[in-house]
C-alpha cells in the first residue's frame, strides 16, 4: 500500500488546530456527571501508575519505615487526608464518593504499591486528581512517618485508629474557632501534658511562652517546613496562638524520661557541657543550659532522642526552619557526625531541666546531670 507522506504530514499539521478549534466550540464534555469514556479513563490510570513505578527508582527507601512516628502520621492523616480517603470507622461522605476520579479507599489499596511508590505518591501528589502534594517539600521524614501509617492502616480497628490518630480529644472539628478546640488540635499529638505522645514529638511542657509563640508564627508562615504542623498552625485561629502558648508553657517541666547506654549519655554530655573546640563545636548547654536562657532557645532536657536526632539531621542538611536563630544552630550542626547526634540525642532525653541559673553558671557547675539506672 502506498502512502502519501505529504497527506500525512499536511494531516499531522493540522491535527493541533482541529484539537483547538474543537476545545474552542465546546466539543468536550468536562461535566462531572458523565464520567471519563473507559479508554480515558484507562489511560490515566495506566499513565499514573506507570509514572510513578518509573519515578520511584529514584527514591532511596530507608532500611526500617519510621515507626516511631506513625501516631504523629496519624493525626496528620486525620486531618488531611481522611476526608477523601476514608478511615477505620469513618466512611466517606457521599460528595467525596462522586469525586472523578474516585479517590481510592487506602485501606484497601495500600498494599498494591511498594514503599517507594507510596512515597513518591505521598510527597508529590498525583496531577489531574483533588491528590496534593505534601505541604513541604523538605520533609522527607514526615513523607516516610505517612508511609509508615499507611502500612498499619489496613490492619487498624475503628478504636485503635481514634487512639492513634486523636488520643484523648476524640474528634477534630474542619476550623479549631474556640480555644478548646484549638487546645485539642494540640493534644492530639502533644497530649494533655504537652510531653508529645510519641518519640517523634517534641516535650513542649514549660518551654518559654515566646519561643512557642514563634514557633506557630514559624510553621504558620513557612519559615519552620512541616507538612505536619504548617496545616495545624494555620488551621487553629491566630487570636488563640497566645493562650496556646502560655498554657503549654505553665504545665510542669519534664524530667528526663529515658534509658541510654552509658557510654552514649556520657559522650553527649561531655559534648553538650564542653563542646569541641577542634572541630568548631561549640557547647550546647551555653544556650540551651538554664531556665533564664534567652527566650528564643529551646530546653532540650527531657525530649525524646529520635525527635533531637531527627532535628539535628535537619540543621545539618540545611533543611531546618527557624524561628530566629536557625542560622546560628545551622553552622552549630554542620560538622556533627551521625555519632555525635546519637550522644546528644540520648544525653539531652536523660537529662533533668535544671533550675532559674544563669548561663555562666551553667557552664561552670554543669548542671545537666542525665540519671542512670540507679537513680530511677
Amino acid at each position: 500500500m502506498h502512502v502519501d507522506w505529504k497527506h500525512v504530514a499536511v494531516a499531522l499539521a493540522i491535527l493541533p488546530f482541529a484539537v483547538v478549534f474543537a476545545a474552542w466550540i465546546g466539543f468536550f464534555n468536562v461535566g462531572a456527571s458523565s464520567g471519563h469514556w473507559k479508554i480515558t479513563d484507562w489511560f490515566l490510570h495506566f499513565a499514573m501508575r506507570s509514572a510513578v513505578r518509573t519515578y520511584a527508582l529514584a527514591v532511596d527507601t530507608p532500611p526500617e519505615l519510621p515507626s516511631h512516628a506513625v501516631q504523629t502520621a496519624a493525626g496528620h492523616y486525620a486531618r488531611g487526608c481522611a476526608i477523601c480517603h476514608g478511615a477505620p470507622g469513618e466512611p466517606r461522605s457521599p460528595a467525596v464518593l462522586r469525586m472523578l476520579p474516585l479517590p481510592p479507599d487506602l485501606a484497601e489499596r495500600v498494599d498494591s504499591w511498594s514503599d517507594a511508590e507510596l512515597f513518591r505518591i505521598v510527597k508529590h501528589g498525583v496531577r489531574f486528581t483533588g491528590m496534593p502534594a505534601w505541604p513541604s517539600e523538605r520533609r522527607d521524614d514526615e513523607v516516610w512517618a505517612m508511609v509508615s501509617f499507611l502500612r498499619r492502616l489496613p490492619a487498624l480497628s475503628a478504636e485503635a485508629y481514634r487512639d492513634l490518630a486523636y488520643g484523648q480529644a476524640g474528634s477534630l472539628v474542619d476550623r479549631p474557632l474556640t480555644f478548646q478546640q484549638a487546645l485539642a488540635e494540640c493534644t492530639r499529638c502533644h497530649g494533655v501534658d504537652g510531653r508529645g505522645r510519641s518519640t517523634a514529638t517534641p516535650v513542649i511542657a514549660s518551654q518559654k511562652e515566646s519561643y512557642l509563640l514563634r514557633s506557630l508564627e514559624a510553621y504558620a508562615e513557612d519559615r519552620r517546613p512541616s507538612g505536619v504542623m504548617g496545616v495545624v498552625a494555620r488551621a487553629v485561629d491566630r487570636r488563640h496562638w497566645q493562650d496556646l502558648a502560655a498554657h503549654f508553657a505553665a504545665l510542669p517541666r519534664p524530667q528526663g524520661r529515658e534509658d541510654a547506654e552509658a557510654a552514649l549519655v556520657e559522650a553527649g554530655e561531655k559534648l553538650a557541657a564542653e563542646g569541641d573546640p577542634l572541630r568548631h563545636i561549640p557547647a550546647c548547654l551555653v544556650c540551651h543550659g538554664s531556665q533564664d536562657r534567652n527566650p528564643a532557645f529551646p530546653s532540650l532536657a527531657g525530649q525524646p532522642a529520635p525527635y533531637v536526632e531527627q532535628q539535628l539531621r535537619l540543621f545539618r542538611d540545611g533543611l531546618r526552619g527557624d524561628t530566629g536563630y536557625g542560622r546560628l544552630m545551622r553552622e552549630v550542626a554542620r560538622p556533627l557526625s551521625d555519632n555525635d547526634i546519637a550522644t546528644l540525642a540520648a544525653y539531652f532525653a536523660t537529662a533533668e531541666l535544671p533550675q532559674a541559673r544563669s548561663i555562666e553558671s551553667a557552664r561552670d557547675d554543669e548542671i545537666y546531670h542525665p540519671r542512670g539506672p540507679s537513680d530511677r
